[in-house]
């Protein structure tokens, strides 16, 4: 077994070069998605206000930024086009058409390219130049693509498709597929890395599974399945519509050290301690459905949405207590965490 203290010695040093670029006059967004209008909102995590907002982006789904933050990317599942928008103005420069209906989107470690789940079957990962702003390839998967992701060391592309029951891991260098893994709907993924920054294990939510599993990345394979606690009074679980996927949203801390995962019918987000895994006390109530998380860079808080509200829920991780509930557009789901330079 991987020993922790090279793990947490290289996590600190990612840590204490974020902090020293947020040091150096950079400022920290939570880029704020709202899946049923048109609008984006940016969030200032120092005082957990709305500070800037981005229109003209009908049904959003996924979101992106170059690592400078100079270009923000956001797909519009309405018009089938990623919308880039300058990171000063925000205002949309460009849109550009995809091969179908998009959903999630990542983007590559050194900014060159973004990647765009498409929904529309058969399914694909568009690929987009962020210099030439042009779409140059199409990756063909097995089912539409609902999320997509960079590995957090850059070599991976993980392609996650919920009509296809398939988990794709794609190589960034070639952009051909290595190998495939699950037979059920894959949803939203976490990643736990090694000393070396390679990717250890990813955290992934199932269709119809109340919780995650574990998949060893070395190995290609599940190696366990854990189901969240069944811990609020019957007549207090939501019983509304989830899509098959009771629990939706997960993310490891910057730093490394936990692991957070929501429930919907539960409307919590309980916490695991890594990398063993123990489930740690104080499950934080968010008073509805809980979508999507993001972490500020040091690590000290955590955002997630309760789409069924339109509130974004700003929560300290290392206290597990609330901290500020954030009203913004209808319907928020996807967030991701942005540094302006």
């Amino acid at each position: 077994m991987m020993a922790v203290a090279p793990v947490r010695r290289m996590v600190w040093t990612v840590v204490a070069v974020l902090l020293s670029v947020i040091a150096a006059g950079a400022q920290v967004r939570i880029v704020q998605t709202n899946s049923a209008g048109d609008n984006i909102h940016l969030i200032d995590p120092a005082t957990n206000a709305i500070v800037g907002e981005i229109t003209g982006v009908p049904i959003n789904h996924g979101a992106a930024a170059l690592p400078d933050g100079s270009r923000f990317f956001f797909s519009s599942e309405a018009e089938q086009t990623l919308h880039v928008v300058d990171g000063k103005t925000l205002q949309t420069t460009k849109k550009i058409p995809l091969t179908g209906r998009p959903n999630n989107i990542s983007i590559s470690k050194d900014g060159a390219r973004v990647y765009v789940g498409i929904v529309t079957a058969p399914g694909a990962v568009d690929v987009i130049d962020t210099m030439t702003l042009e779409k140059v390839k199409s990756i063909p998967t097995k089912g539409g693509i609902h999320n997509v992701y960079v590995t957090p060391d850059g070599k991976h592309v993980i392609a996650g498709s919920i009509a296809g029951r398939v988990m794709t891991v794609i190589d960034q260098k070639t952009d051909e597929t290595l190998w495939t893994l699950f037979e059920e709907g894959v949803r939203p993924m976490a990643f736990e890395v090694n000393s070396d920054g390679s990717t250890r294990r990813i955290f992934v939510q199932l269709s119809n599974l109340h919780g995650f599993a574990v998949v060893d990345f070395q190995q290609r394979k599940e190696v366990a399945r854990i189901t969240l606690p069944a811990d609020v009074p019957a007549e207090k679980v939501d019983k509304g519509p989830f899509n098959a996927s009771p629990s939706h949203g997960l993310g490891v801390a910057p730093d490394g050290k936990t692991l957070w995962v929501t429930s919907r019918p539960n409307a919590r987000v309980y916490t695991y301690s890594l990398p063993d895994l123990t489930l740690l006390p104080n499950p934080v109530d968010l008073g509805g459905r809980p979508d999507w998380v993001t972490f500020t860079p040091d690590s000290k808080l955590i955002y997630i949405t309760t789409e069924n509200t339109d509130l974004v829920h700003a929560i300290d991780v290392s206290s597990r207590k609330e901290v500020a509930a954030i009203k913004v557009g209808r319907a928020p789901k996807r967030n991701i965490t942005a540094v302006i330079r």
